[in-house]
């Protein structure tokens, strides 16, 4: 048993563990007071998360939560969250992403790093415009 599969198996949604998994993870929980309130609290950001809960108390009130209860871990993720408090949120409850554009500066990037030394910038604007 590693780090990485404890990881997954908090991370992923726990009626897709398999029951040995849902097995040693309860195991663990029960000899880690810690591990089971990390888990918890893990779970609860990865369910607002993947439903994009748009209720603005539901991550206020996890902030709250881990400040009060959690591991100084989980406290400095909520004092980042907190930071950016208006970022995530609109993360959370907007349907929009950046998904396109971050794909063509992807493939920018790519195309610039397979040029570089090679040539000036007039040829790698033309390769930029003229690649799918």
């Amino acid at each position: 048993m590693t780090v990485r599969w404890v990881t997954d198996w908090i991370m992923r949604r726990p009626e897709r563990l398999t029951d040995t998994e849902r097995k040693c993870l309860t195991e663990l929980c029960e000899r880690s007071p810690v591990l089971a309130t990390t888990t918890t609290y893990a779970r609860r950001l990865a369910l607002m998360v993947r439903e994009r809960r748009s209720e603005h108390l539901a991550l206020d009130v996890w902030i709250a939560d881990v400040r009060l209860d959690g591991q100084r871990e989980l406290r400095t993720l909520a004092n980042g969250i907190r930071r950016d408090h208006a970022a995530i949120q609109a993360a959370l409850t907007t349907t929009c992403t950046s998904g396109a554009v971050e794909g063509n500066v992807t493939r920018i990037k790519l195309l610039k790093r397979q040029m570089y030394g090679r040539a000036n910038f007039d040829l790698l604007r033309r390769r930029i415009l003229l690649s799918p």
